[in-house]
């Protein structure tokens, strides 16, 4: 039977009551272990799939939020959200691989956005920040995101003719990000990177942290019109961070 280990967010921005885990499941609280020291630094490398696996920055402590690229970033027009992620095994009886998959939604005020196919093609980024100082757990950067049919969620959309995907106000655009299992860091699984420690908590700060990236020109152009300022100085990535600390960065 297919294994599902699903989060979901509420209210863009918070925790499950009861986070689902492997530990959940099975009734074990004690949380996971603390991953394997690491004998020296590790090198990124290139993945399979496209894209880069980030792996000289396991274990670091990192801020959530990149470092700004230009002004917009904490904007919300376009905004993106992120819907949730989760572990999905389908099983040895049904075809598919096991995945972790981070889902999201971009959405805009009063003015259509227009992105193309494939969208952010090797621009989107995905960290997860282990909780109590943990350090990067895993992180995959150049990634291309697979733009869903909320009738259909379990396959890509078809695209436009256009080659243009069409957010519209009331009408968010739904991303499907797989973190490949290259990106993981030493002592994670696909399954147990999105594990809360200890794994029956109802605290955030317990939980691991997820970080997504998508970077556009039109995001820019976007930014730019709603706001009215020359869009030289304005981002072209949209940010969402499933939690982020409530205290300034020092």
């Amino acid at each position: 039977m297919p294994v599902v280990v699903f989060l979901v967010l509420m209210a863009l921005l918070t925790f499950p009551s009861s986070p689902l885990s492997d530990g959940a499941a099975t009734g074990d609280s004690r949380g996971s272990a603390r991953p394997p020291v690491l004998a020296g630094p590790l090198r990124d490398r290139p993945l399979p799939g496209g894209g880069t696996a980030r792996l000289s920055r396991c274990q670091v402590d990192e801020w959530p939020r990149p470092t700004a690229r230009g002004d917009g970033e904490r904007g919300r027009d376009p905004l993106l959200a992120l819907g949730g992620w989760g572990y999905f095994d389908p099983g040895s009886k049904t075809p598919g691989r096991a995945r972790f998959t981070v889902h999201a939604a971009v959405r805009v005020a009063d003015r259509p956005l227009l992105l193309d196919a494939p969208v952010s093609r090797g621009r989107v980024t995905v960290d997860i920040h282990g909780p109590h100082g943990e350090g990067l757990r895993a992180s995959a950067h150049g990634l291309t995101a697979t733009v869903v049919d909320e009738a259909r969620p379990d396959g890509p959309a078809k695209v436009p003719s256009s080659g243009r995907f069409r957010v519209a106000p009331g009408k968010p655009l739904l991303l499907d990000i797989d973190l490949p299992a290259g990106a993981l860091c030493p002592g994670h699984t696909l399954h147990d990177v999105g594990r809360c420690s200890p794994t029956d908590t109802n605290d955030a700060a317990n939980c691991p942290v997820v970080t997504l990236t998508v970077s556009d020109p039109a995001v820019r152009a976007h930014r730019a019109a709603v706001t009215g300022r020359s869009p030289a100085g304005v981002s072209e990535r949209l940010v969402a961070i499933s939690l982020e600390p409530a205290v300034s960065r020092t």
